[in-house]
């Protein structure tokens, strides 16, 4: 359902809607404001005034016609704080990034240039149209550009973070700040390790909002970036729910909640848990079959286990292509493990310690939780198999309580 625009947006737009038809001959003002479905009027009260003759027209007609016509006269010409606005206002309907997120953001970027391989003011002069957008007041510049130059290549006496806001990063719209996002990442605004750490640092932030920095492809073979809006999910997160919520809804099923929730905003608080969420499956389903673990059992020695109870391993089975898919899931338990060890929040990171980012803990997560699946799964069918729904199926003792 569409959003209601704001009255303080539709008042925006008939200002900037009035000064660009201002812009126009007084002569030929009459006639543009006829060619954008408003009033017709005399030349003479044109050039009287040509900004109040478009403002009384524009107060005359609905939100919707005054957006109809922004759309018109930015379609013929290009007006860089009229597009802006009606930026904002196609955005209504999507998610927001906040205010909070913009100024981490910016943050980024103190203490260090926009771009190493170019000038910054050639990288916004490519994003901005400073040239011609008006100096803040109070200043001596006519323009954006002049001031911009004057406080950061002649006097150097504004902050990075006084620049970006200057250009209006913390209220532009979504599309114009994405664009200053591809830009700064951009090949020809840095290379090598520095391009890429950037890159996820702000795809760290992006992702708050629900959007992602992703690779958009490969220029000369650098890569480049654009803003997209994060996936929610993996196409096997669902069936992963339903599975492990059918299992036990409470404990097993909010802790892969949990590490899908985190997978992007805390990435290693997500690989954490992943490994949590295969010990949980694995000492759950061996109490359900009557065996015992202990406190001290890790993931892999909690597997082995798990794998006699299930026939799960290699040795159990002569088809090869069975013995290495199940030699593969092995594997994966145990890198599990090892990634949780280096990556996770579960130790101290020290100086040099890798940090875990988005990507690590999204295999992380579905790894465990493929692997959870799986064991439930083939935990269930050996049930069904044996006729029965507990452990008594299993061994033909009495069910241990869950601990």
């Amino acid at each position: 359902m569409p959003v209601a625009i704001p009255p303080a947006m539709i008042k925006e737009l008939r200002h900037l809607l009035a000064s660009a038809i201002s812009d126009a001959k007084a002569y030929d003002v009459p006639g543009l404001c006829r060619r954008l479905n408003l009033a017709d009027g005399e030349e003479q009260e044109a050039f009287a005034s040509k900004y109040k003759y478009a403002q009384k027209r524009l107060a005359d007609v609905s939100a919707e016609q005054v957006v109809v016509s922004a759309r018109e006269l930015a379609a013929e010409e290009q007006r860089f704080e009229l597009s802006e606005q009606l930026a904002k206002i196609d955005e209504l309907n999507g998610p927001a990034v906040t205010t909070l997120t913009r100024r981490r953001l910016i943050a980024l970027f103190e203490g260090r240039p926009l771009a190493r391989e170019i000038e910054d003011i050639e990288l916004i002069r490519g994003l901005w149209p400073i040239g011609s957008l008006r100096a803040p007041h109070p200043s001596d510049e006519a323009t954006l550009e002049d001031y911009l130059h004057r406080h950061t290549i002649r006097n150097d006496d504004l902050t990075q973070r006084d620049v970006l806001e200057t250009l209006g990063l913390l209220t532009c719209s979504r599309a114009q700040l994405f664009k200053f996002l591809a830009a700064v990442t951009a090949p020809d605004a840095f290379s090598g390790s520095e391009q890429i750490e950037l890159a996820e640092k702000i795809d760290g932030l992006l992702r708050h909002d629900g959007y992602t920095l992703a690779l958009a492809g490969r220029i000369s073979g650098s890569p480049f970036y654009a803003v997209r809006v994060a996936p929610t999910g993996s196409p096997a997160d669902a069936s992963i729910s339903a599975t492990l919520a059918a299992f036990d809804p409470t404990q097993v099923h909010a802790r892969w909640t949990m590490a899908m929730e985190r997978r992007g905003s805390e990435p290693a608080g997500a690989i954490t848990l992943a490994r949590t969420l295969l010990e949980d499956v694995c000492k759950w389903i061996l109490e359900e079959a009557g065996e015992t673990w202990q406190e001290a059992d890790d993931l892999p020695a909690l597997y082995r286990k798990l794998s006699k109870v299930l026939k799960l391993a290699p040795d159990d089975h002569t088809e090869q292509v069975f013995k290495q898919i199940l030699g593969s899931c092995q594997s994966v338990v145990e890198s599990l493990g090892a990634l949780r060890n280096k990556l996770s929040d579960a130790h101290s990171p020290g100086p040099k310690r890798a940090r875990p980012q988005p990507r690590h803990a999204e295999l992380a997560v579905n790894l465990a939780g493929a692997m959870a699946t799986f064991l439930v799964a083939t935990w269930e069918a050996r049930k069904e198999a044996r006729g029965g729904s507990s452990s008594e199926a299993a061994h033909g003792i009495g069910r241990k309580p869950r601990g």
